[in-house]
């Protein structure tokens, strides 16, 4: 039995060794200019051990994929069942992409450069993560709508548009000009910043 655990433990620690050595090649070189063998030398280990846990560059970006997807999703699993208004939903996902750019910048700079901005990676099967988070923030809008804190004469598609538009720019700014958080306190300007303006608009109050 302990050895069973034993082996279990070490798959998962070399799958998490590969998987962070992808991240950082294909940041630094792109998906398509990437090789196999640049991964397996800037994990430090042999190049066919990276076959045996991945069996190509492709599966090994859709595993990435598939875990940047699959942690929002769950994130906002969580949030649904204990968030009070959609406020705090829409907020939740504001504060989800800060502290994974914070923790994992590798991998949101993947999502920006080479998944959300980069089509021709967009087979079908990655199309349907971006629709399922597409249409479960557009559930939220529709909520807000519902409950009068959005108005609901803009469609909520649009609004969803406006909301992650937003979002997704600021983060990419961020990214492409190698901008690192300074903070908490600093994520906690940038996520009422957002809030603010998507709730309230950037009209001077007076």
């Amino acid at each position: 039995m302990q050895n069973l655990l034993s082996s279990s433990e070490n798959k998962k620690e070399k799958e998490a060794i590969i998987f962070d050595a992808a991240c950082k090649v294909f940041r630094r070189k792109g998906f398509h200019q990437a090789r196999i063998v640049d991964i397996s030398q800037t994990a430090g280990i042999s190049y066919g051990l990276v076959y045996h846990y991945f069996k190509s560059k492709a599966d090994l970006f859709d595993a990435i994929q598939r875990e940047w997807w699959e942690t929002l999703l769950t994130m906002m699993d969580a949030t649904e069942r204990k968030a009070t208004g959609p406020e705090e939903k829409l907020a939740a996902i504001v504060h989800h992409f800060l502290e994974m750019y914070e923790k994992r910048p590798d991998m949101v700079y993947i999502f920006i450069t080479e998944i959300s901005r980069a089509s021709s990676n967009l087979t079908p099967d990655r199309l349907e993560w971006f629709k399922v988070f597409m249409d479960r923030t557009e559930a939220i809008i529709v909520e807000a709508q519902d409950r009068q804190v959005l108005r609901s004469d803009v469609r909520a598609r649009y609004l969803t548009y406006i909301f992650l538009g937003a979002l997704e720019t600021f983060i990419s700014t961020m990214v492409l000009q190698n901008q690192r958080l300074k903070g908490r306190a600093q994520k906690q300007r940038i996520a009422s910043a957002l809030l603010d303006v998507f709730f309230n608009g950037a009209r001077l109050r007076v």
